[in-house]
Parts: C-alpha cells; sequence; structure tokens
C-alpha cells in the first residue's frame, strides 16, 4: 500500500527562477500542500510578470536574489533556475540557513555539485534535489508491489523517457532555451532526462545504481547538445538498468515507459513519467495473467506530494527519509561518468 500523504506543514517559500515547470507545477503544489509562495526572484521581466500575474506573492517579486534571503518568511527555496545558477543559488541559501529543494540535475557540472554538498553541509541545512518521479503514485505502487515479490527476483529496469525539444523551443515566462547551450545546462537530454530514471531506479528497487555507461547522439536537433541517449547500468545488487531519453521522439508518439522485469513477472508503466499522476501499470505474473496494478491516490499530483514531504522533513518528520544530499551526490557522479565514458557522440 502506497504511504498516507504527509502531514501539512506550511512553508513560506521562496521560487528562485520561475519558468513553466515552477509557474505551472511547483507553486500551485505549494498552495495546494497548504504552503504560500511568499516571494519569486527571477532576471527574465517576462516570469516576474507572470509570477505577480498569477500568484502576487505578498514578499514581491524581484530580479535578484537577495530579497528572498533577506526575508523571515521565506522558510525555504525552491530552486528551478538555469542549471549553471543553481551552485550560486544554493551556496547562498544555505549562508543564509535556509532550506533548499534544487531542481535536477542537481548542477550543471560535477565540481560544482561538489561544491554545493559542502555549502550544504557546513551550514547544516535541509537540502533535495526535486525528483518528483519518486513522488508519483503510480511509482509508489510499483515500489510496494516490488518488495512484496510481485515480480519475483528484480532482473531488469527499462526506462523510455522522451520528448520534443527543438532548437526553437520557449515557453511564457521561460526565455531563451537554455537547455540546449552546454555551458548553461552541462548536456542535452541525457543530462536532463536520465537524472530521473538513475533515481528512480534506485527508489523501486531500495539499492543504487553502482556502474555506468552511455552512448549519445546528436542526430535531429541542430544544436550543440545530445538530443537523445542511451543508457546502460547495473544496480549494487546486479539488476540491470537501460534508460533511453531523448529531445528528438515527436509528443505525439509513445514516449513514456517503464518496466521493471523479475524472475517471477513484469510490471509495464505507460505514461506515469512526466510531471502529473495518471498512467496505468500493468502486472503479469509467471503464468501469463495479467491484471491492473492498484495505484492508492492514483490521482495526487506527483509535486503536491514532494512539496508535502519536504515541508516534513523541513518540520523533522518522517518525509526526511525520502531526501538524501549523499544520494543526490552519487546521482551527479554517474552522470559525470556517464559524459566521460561516452563514445558515440560526433
Amino acid at each position: 500500500m502506497s504511504p498516507a500523504p504527509y502531514p501539512s506543514f506550511g512553508l513560506g517559500w521562496g521560487i528562485a527562477g520561475f519558468g513553466w515547470v515552477a509557474r505551472d507545477h511547483a507553486a500551485p503544489a505549494m498552495l495546494a500542500s497548504g504552503h504560500s509562495v511568499r516571494a519569486v526572484c527571477d532576471p527574465d521581466p517576462a516570469a516576474r510578470a507572470a509570477a505577480q500575474a498569477r500568484f502576487r506573492p505578498k514578499g514581491g517579486v524581484h530580479a535578484d536574489l537577495e530579497p528572498l534571503l533577506n526575508d523571515p518568511a521565506v522558510t525555504a527555496i525552491y530552486v528551478a533556475a538555469p542549471n549553471d545558477c543553481h551552485r550560486s543559488i544554493v551556496e547562498a541559501a544555505a549562508s543564509a540557513g535556509k532550506p533548499v529543494l534544487c531542481e535536477k540535475p542537481m548542477a550543471s557540472t560535477l565540481a560544482d555539485a561538489e561544491a554545493m554538498a559542502e555549502a550544504v553541509s557546513r551550514a547544516g541545512i535541509l537540502f533535495g534535489t526535486a525528483f518528483d518521479q519518486r513522488h508519483h503514485p503510480a511509482h509508489a505502487a510499483m515500489r510496494d508491489a516490488i518488495r512484496d515479490g510481485a515480480v519475483g527476483v528484480p532482473t531488469a529496469i527499462r526506462i523510455v523517457y522522451a520528448c520534443w525539444l527543438g532548437a526553437e523551443w520557449t515557453m511564457t515566462g521561460e526565455g531563451d532555451n537554455w537547455r540546449t547551450d552546454p555551458s548553461r545546462a552541462g548536456g542535452g537530454a541525457l543530462m536532463d532526462l536520465a537524472p530521473h530514471g538513475l533515481d528512480l531506479a534506485e527508489f523501486l528497487l531500495g539499492e543504487p545504481v553502482e556502474q555506468v555507461a552511455a552512448f549519445t547522439q546528436i542526430r535531429v536537433q541542430d544544436y550543440a547538445v545530445d538530443d537523445g541517449a542511451m543508457l546502460m547500468g547495473r544496480t549494487a545488487g546486479g539488476v540491470l538498468v537501460q534508460l533511453h531519453v531523448a529531445y528528438n521522439c515527436p509528443e505525439v508518439l509513445p514516449r513514456r515507459r517503464l518496466e521493471v522485469i523479475g524472475a517471477g513477472g513484469q510490471m509495464v508503466a505507460r505514461d506515469t513519467m512526466g510531471q502529473t499522476a495518471g498512467g496505468d501499470v500493468m502486472l503479469t505474473d509467471a503464468t501469463g495473467a495479467s491484471r491492473a496494478l492498484p495505484i492508492s491516490d492514483a490521482n495526487a499530483s506527483p509535486f503536491h506530494r514532494q512539496m508535502a514531504a519536504f515541508a516534513d522533513a523541513v518540520a523533522g518528520g518522517g518525509g526526511g527519509a525520502v531526501f538524501s544530499l549523499a544520494r543526490d551526490l552519487h546521482t551527479m557522479r554517474l552522470l559525470h561518468r556517464a559524459y566521460a565514458g561516452d563514445a558515440g557522440c560526433p
């Protein structure tokens, strides 16, 4: 059975970076969890206008971070700025003693991620990377089923997590397409989408991926980062993990699939990977019989559950086990090794 929602504990959020993820998913989830959007900062005037029009933060909308750090009513910082900005924001928030929930990947480079970890550890603040996939109700149901032996001994996980990201892509409040700039993003589809799969594999299995190898491609899109990648990994216990991530898959095609294969069965989830609840999971046992996997709280937003869990962790509750600086840094090291060992990108 999936865990009950975390107790409500109100936070005054300061949002650093107001692109589409913050606007359409994170900020609404903060409000739905009983928190407030206290203040927002973003250097882009269009993003600030969008924040003001939609949420009217009592602490104001600002071009820089300083007012959020100086506002005692801002009790947590959510970082949704471009990857190359994560380090400076997190270090500043740590110095101000404010807990941080930071969008994935942790940073654009491993060196920045390690510096962030040092600052967080020195300050003693709570830090979490926003891996919303571990908060999806379908994935919680799959994890519980795996633990209950639904697939027997797990042998492999296969994930397809793909989208279309053209060079011209933008959304209101997003500004330019920084995800295609290697100096700002740190990489392409592999850097952006693979962290979700690596973290989700650890969540489902209860053990980390330890070994990785990857091939990337620049095949369809006209930009300087990889528009597709295939990553192979192996967990500490020997489960094989395969991730296909892409920016070159048209949105109308099937592009979000999660399979957990075991010696006694198989689970296949469709359309559960993503920012919203929904999708379905089919469980096939060793006799070939199939049934839908029951999903508790199936319509709950993964962002809502994530915000509630983070607030519970800030309050010192059980949600603290959900967030791990060491685990997030390990994921960044896996990404670094995957890119460093890649021989397939021209």
